[in-house]
């Protein structure tokens, strides 16, 4: 999230630099073709408070890099490390720091009710809830893979994911849980420009 505001800093001044007399209103219009940008405004409009944090911030972790055992932007995630940081940033919620786990701590959800702000939880080391990543909408997740690579937001209808899937659970309980449906997310996102 640090990374979040040089971001934006550094789109307004290109699309100023790139086209000085353009009105403000044409410049504002070009924002809202740049990838991740819009997704992350209509998620703010479409789902509860709290689960709009959560993507957001999620969100704002793409490209940090893998490291096992890491917790922190400045150094890398791991998969469980990135979940723990982004609920106890966004909700100050302590979470268990192995996904195994978190999976244990959470409720079990089924996987046609899940909404953004939920994990997902994946057997990719031959044992149940050797991974896990935060639910996003339309079938997509944003995690931290492995070795060599960053943050980033997948699909779960992908071969690899599908094959590999073993649960949902949501954290949010009660009133925080005010999530739109999927179908909803889905209808008003278009996560495929996010990488």
């Amino acid at each position: 999230m640090r990374f979040l505001p040089l971001v934006f800093s550094l789109i307004l001044a290109s699309v100023a630099h790139a086209a000085p007399s353009e009105a403000p209103e044409e410049a504002s219009r070009s924002l809202v073709n740049i990838p991740g940008l819009q997704q992350v405004q209509v998620v703010g409009q479409t789902v509860g408070s709290k689960a709009t944090e959560l993507v957001t911030n999620a969100l704002g972790f793409l490209g940090v890099p893998y490291r096992r055992g890491g917790t922190s932007a400045d150094t890398g995630f791991d998969c469980s490390g990135l979940v723990k940081t982004v609920y106890e940033d966004t909700l100050g919620m302590v979470l268990p720091r192995v996904a195994s786990q978190q999976a244990a701590s959470t409720e079990k959800i089924d996987r046609q009710e899940l909404k953004p702000g939920d994990l997902v939880f994946f057997n990719t080391m031959r044992r149940a809830f050797s991974h896990v990543g935060i639910y996003i909408g339309d079938g997509k997740f944003v995690h931290a893979p492995r070795a060599g690579a960053e943050v980033r937001v997948e699909s779960m209808s992908v071969a690899y994911w599908k094959k590999r899937f073993n649960g949902a659970r949501r954290v949010l309980a009660g009133e925080d849980a005010e999530l739109a449906s999927d179908t909803a997310v889905a209808a008003r996102i278009n996560t495929t420009s996010i990488r």
